[in-house]
């Protein structure tokens, strides 16, 4: 550096992670990871040393940490290729080092000295350049200022090698044209949607042969999933609530400490708007009192909305001064100015909420319900050390659901499964859970509950019987011989359709799609419509069969895009970006290969194990 740099002092240093960002190293406080090896590989005479690939390696496992919220080890990132990815990187920078020096592209010493005074990272308060944050940026980077500057004067090299490379890749005008005319243009069509009301008799229910035939053709949909018998025993807090007796003292104590819930005052829905002083307060209501103006004007003269100036529910006594007045207004309207703690205030009465009162005699017996529940949970809770020892010491699930009044039964249970105790979240996951080696445990339910399983045995998934499926059997057949019907019928008026009748001559119910673009979609159609459409010539008409149902469609017009358009110009301009970087990479590619085959890379294995082994 220069002797004037050598001179900047400050006594604050702002210097970290942005500085390590603006300047493209990333990473500090890396530790040396040589082990006696300084070079890891090279590309021609540039080469890639260890710490650099240390130093980026870290940054990039501390930057997707952050992205992902949570902290990734090293095993973690190698399985994701993040090691691959930053060597793959150092070689690609190697190379452009290599090619920039081999053609004599270069900056100069006031490009790395305006890069390094400019960094905001490395300026102290003052907003100049800062000595000391300098050094100790070096000093983490274990990096001279020689080699700081020479990686600068590198990084510069490879973005202008770069920038030549790819400055000139710019995607063929009649491409772009070719894309954005297949991009932007539109269809019109016509469609109707046969339906059974179309057909001219129902199809005939089908026979027991017929659903026989069907049934054994789709066996596969008739499966019933999986099983699992399960002894459980189950003890709820609504089992005890008959061992539990509440006074009337703790009934009232309950109520008593519960009576905002009771006993909720009269409200008002209010608007309060603030003015920074009494006079313009009491100019803006004499406006308001004289019809000059509505409180949503002068609520829009400050500046601000509906939302920023609504208060909500409010009681006489949270008003304070305005209270009164506030509480006075039987119908919507505006009192004050009063003060308020953010100064003089007008307030918007926009509604009445009526107080209400629920009395001790009227509240008793949800109170009873309520504290009787609560404390047949404790004694459940109670019972647990009891019940796992019990388990424990190798008593059945009868055993404990004698002894402790607990609910006994069996559960055949599977993804089809609902109700009682297969509503727990807890139960499903202990009962996935099970083999035929576990132990009976006591696991405890949100509710307060407890329960234990045992697994008595497995049933693996096979087809239901026919008369257990009969209905499901039943209705998927008379479905697909409807949807058959609806296709021959189909099939018979697109025949009249290619001899120039219409839709609407056929007593169709029709629905017209204008401009239809290729991105687009009908509503409460499938997907598929919009492909056939522009699969289609204009005049066409075909038959479309999708997710069960069946359709008929006739293009009417082709609407080529219109190049003036400006929204088609923005697409053009969209499309001519997206190939320009698509062209760019590949080319980039290209020639870094090329490079690299003329410079020959070499990468030192074990430096780079090494590295990895002390990143672990």
């Amino acid at each position: 550096m220069s002797t004037p740099l050598r001179k900047k002092r400050a006594n604050s240093v702002i210097w970290g992670i942005l500085a390590l960002m603006m300047l493209g190293l990333g990473g500090y406080g890396v530790t040396s990871f040589s082990g006696g090896q300084t070079e890891l590989g090279s590309v021609g005479d540039r080469t890639i040393s260890v710490n650099d690939y240390a130093r980026t390696l870290k940054r990039e496992i501390d930057a997707f940490s952050a992205q992902i919220g949570q902290p990734v080890g090293f095993a973690q990132a190698q399985s994701l290729g993040i090691d691959r990815t930053v060597l793959a990187q150092l070689v690609s920078s190697a190379t452009l080092e290599a090619q920039a020096q081999q053609v004599g592209v270069s900056v100069g010493d006031a490009q790395v000295y305006e890069k390094i005074i400019s960094a905001p990272s490395l300026q102290g308060v003052d907003g100049k350049f800062n000595r000391d944050a300098y050094s100790q940026f070096l000093q983490s980077q274990r990096l001279s200022e020689a080699e700081f500057e020479q990686m600068l004067r590198d990084e510069a090299a490879r973005t202008l090698l770069q920038g030549a490379v790819l400055g000139g890749v710019s995607a063929p005008g009649a491409l772009l044209d070719r894309l954005t005319g297949w991009a932007a243009e539109t269809r019109s069509f016509t469609m109707a949607e046969l339906l059974p009301s179309d057909l001219g008799e129902p199809v005939a229910a089908p026979t027991d042969e017929d659903l026989q035939v069907w049934y054994d053709a789709h066996t596969d949909a008739y499966m019933r999933p999986e099983t699992r018998r399960i002894t459980y025993v189950w003890l709820k807090p609504e089992a005890v609530v008959d061992q539990v007796e509440i006074d009337e003292e703790a009934l009232k104590a309950a109520y008593e400490e519960r009576r905002a819930e009771f006993v909720v005052p009269e409200r008002r829905l209010l608007s309060r708007l603030i003015f920074p002083t009494m006079e313009e307060a009491q100019a803006a209501k004499a406006r308001l009192d004289a019809g000059e103006a509505s409180f949503a004007d002068v609520t829009t003269e400050r500046g601000l909305t509906a939302e920023d100036i609504d208060i909500g529910e409010t009681t006489r006594e949270e008003l304070g001064p305005a209270g009164d007045a506030v509480f006075a207004l039987t119908e919507p309207g505006v009192a004050g100015p009063f003060e308020s703690d953010l100064g003089p205030a007008l307030y918007a009465m926009n509604g009445v909420l009526m107080g209400e009162e629920t009395s001790f005699d009227e509240a008793r017996d949800d109170l009873q319900a309520e504290l009787a529940l609560d404390r047949a949970r404790r004694i459940v809770a109670d019972r647990q050390n009891e019940i796992e020892d019990a388990l424990a010491s190798g008593a059945t699930l009868a055993d404990v659901s004698k002894d402790f009044g607990m609910e006994l039964g069996q559960i055949a249970y599977n993804s089809e499964s609902e109700g009682g105790l297969v509503g727990y979240e807890a139960f499903r996951k202990v009962a996935d859970g099970l083999s035929p080696e576990s132990f009976p445990a006591l696991e405890a339910l949100d509710d307060g509950g407890v329960f234990a399983l045992q697994l008595d045995g497995i049933d693996p998934a096979a087809p239901r019987p026919l008369d257990e499926a009969r209905e499901q059997v039943t209705t998927d057949l008379q479905a697909d011989r409807t949807r058959q019907a609806l296709s021959d019928l189909a099939g018979a008026d697109l025949a009249q359709l290619q001899n120039g009748a219409t839709l609407e001559g056929l007593g169709r119910v029709t629905t017209r799609h204008e401009d239809f673009a290729r991105d687009g979609f009908v509503a409460d159609a499938p997907s598929e419509i919009g492909k056939q459409v522009y699969e289609m010539t204009a005049g066409d008409s075909r038959v479309v069969e999708a997710e069960g149902r069946v359709f008929l469609l006739t293009l009417s017009a082709v609407s080529p895009a219109d190049m003036n358009d400006p929204e088609v110009g923005t697409r053009r301009a969209q499309i001519a970006a997206s190939l320009d970087q698509s062209m760019a990479r590949d080319v980039f590619e290209l020639f870094a290969r090329a490079a690299q085959a003329q410079s020959g890379v070499k990468i030192n294995q074990a430096a780079v194990d090494a590295v990895n082994a002390q990143m672990q």
